[in-house]
């Protein structure tokens, strides 16, 4: 063992989150996101398309009886889509301009512990809510 160097295990990776949409069309509703959000697509199955938003992967997948359902099917939402970008104005528009509805939570300033939050959302032509604001919350606030 003398003149080993000591074992030193690689640091873990980052977990990366990400979601699954349900969409009734995974193709039409990945050439929406690209349009509406800059998404592109890392692979598509079919009924399963991965795609990302400046290298922040998600999922669209259509339903078919296996315990999960679209916004429509359920008849409400059970998840709410959160992205942090530097320009959450821009990042809204974009998205109203190609037909969602920003009406449900109009981009304004809210006052946080740490500071001003930009914040604002749109809900999706497939009934996904998604809100959309700076980076302020990703960083630790120990004060708070």
């Amino acid at each position: 063992m003398s003149g080993e160097s000591p074992r030193h295990d690689p640091p873990a990776e980052t977990p990366v989150l990400s979601v699954m949409l349900a969409v009734p069309d995974a193709g039409a509703a990945a050439r929406w996101y690209a349009q509406a959000v800059g998404a592109t697509t890392l692979w598509d199955l079919g009924s399963v398309v991965g795609l990302s938003i400046a290298g922040a992967p998600f999922f669209l997948g259509q339903p078919e009886g296996n315990g999960w359902d679209t916004p429509t099917g359920l008849g409400g939402r059970t998840v709410r889509v959160e992205i942090f970008v530097d320009d959450p104005d821009g990042f809204v528009a974009r998205a109203v301009a190609s037909g969602a509805d920003g009406s449900v939570d109009e981009i304004r300033d809210h006052q946080m512990p740490w500071g001003t939050h930009r914040q604002g959302g749109f809900i999706d032509p497939f009934g996904h809510l998604w809100l959309v604001g700076d980076r302020s919350p990703l960083a630790p606030h120990p004060d708070r």
